[in-house]
């Protein structure tokens, strides 16, 4: 009767979140959206079943209880748009007891190095370059994961808090707060496994800097900031599937799918409707002696028309390769960051390092 309810009240949660729509931002907080990971990237972000790392606290926090050392460590960095925006993690998570674990993210996504030319002309109405000064548009975000094995066999569970901090230079600022929650039930070959992102919708409250928006060309309306200073993020759904089988004594293989849907409107995606659309993506792995990691996977499905103006399905294939040695992996992902990047592809690189503890669950990681 207890689960009955807790259920029902998080039916009621998302369905104020969905039907308060009028007041959101599509895309509020997107970058919270492109993902984490060269193994993730690798397979086309198809990673919620089965995750079972450091990373789970980005991708499903319930993974956290299937990590199978006590500690583990892990970092990524990468660059977009030929260099110019910069993409950083760093995490860790460690294992309280058997059925507890904690987690901690951190992610900034940013533009550094912007010239800020509001005081280019003096009060003579003369050009001085010597007045430029430089200022940083960067994203910040901060999850505190907790997961935790249930009392039904096999099924753990798990939640984020998140802490949001956007900033403009000194023109506007920002910060927001939000929770995920998410589940793993694990069965034989077979993971399944789900997420639900800004569940009770995620704020970020702006101040703005109408000063600092003044330039000496005209008045003090040739920037001005917007009226609005709230900001809103739907939840975002993603459940998917994956099935483990072993090949031969050496290889093992899996294979994952999954369906993220929105809940903010039409988007570009292979199934687009309002308030929901979804974008399914798929992806593979083969493993040799837990040693050797190859990974593909297919996303980013959507109707684009041709030159001719025919209507064509367009999708983003990615690959990918892993290698964990005593504790240490590391994986690489020729992949589009977010399908965002000016490039067609992007190398991905993430480090992840797992110490001071016994196998503790399957095998996977």
């Amino acid at each position: 009767m207890g689960t009955a309810r807790y259920l029902l009240a998080i039916a009621l949660l998302m369905m104020l979140s969905i039907f308060s729509k009028g007041q959101t931002a599509k895309y509020s907080n997107d970058f919270l959206s492109i993902g984490i990971g060269a193994k993730s990237f690798g397979m086309a972000n198809s990673t919620v079943a089965h995750i079972s790392d450091v990373t789970a606290g980005y991708w499903n926090p319930a993974g956290l209880s299937g990590m199978k050392k006590q500690y583990e460590l892990g970092a990524m960095h990468a660059e977009y748009f030929t260099g110019i925006a910069k993409y950083d993690y760093l995490a860790g998570a460690m294992a309280v007891d058997s059925i507890e674990h904690l987690g901690l993210s951190l992610i900034r996504f940013g533009v550094d190095n912007i010239p800020n030319t509001t005081e280019l002309i003096d009060q003579q109405g003369n050009i001085d370059y010597d007045r430029i000064s430089y200022f940083s548009a960067a994203d910040y975000a901060l999850l505190l994961s907790y997961s935790r094995k249930t009392g039904i066999p096999q099924l753990q569970a798990g939640a984020n808090i998140k802490i949001i901090h956007r900033s403009i230079g000194q023109f506007a600022s920002s910060w927001g707060f939000g929770f995920d929650l998410g589940a793993q039930y694990h069965r034989g070959p077979w993971h399944l496994g789900g997420i639900i992102r800004d569940i009770t919708t995620t704020f970020n409250a702006w101040q703005f800097n109408e000063e600092a928006l003044i330039t000496h060309a005209g008045d003090s309306t040739f920037n001005r900031a917007p009226e609005n200073n709230l900001e809103l993020t739907l939840p975002r759904i993603i459940l998917g599937a994956a099935y483990q089988m072993q090949i031969t004594r050496q290889f093992e293989a899996m294979v994952e799918a999954d369906l993220e849907i929105t809940t903010d409107g039409r988007r570009h995606t292979l199934i687009s409707s309002d308030p929901f659309s979804i974008a399914p993506h798929i992806g593979a792995q083969i493993q040799y002696h837990d040693l050797i990691f190859l990974r593909m996977g297919v996303g980013h499905f959507q109707f684009t028309r041709n030159i001719h103006q025919n209507r064509q399905l367009s999708y983003q294939p990615n690959l990918g390769i892993g290698i964990r040695y005593k504790g240490f992996a590391i994986d690489y992902a020729l992949t589009d960051i977010g399908d965002q990047s000016m490039a067609l592809y992007s190398n991905i690189f993430t480090l992840r390092y797992a110490f001071d503890g016994s196998d503790q669950s399957g095998k996977t990681q």
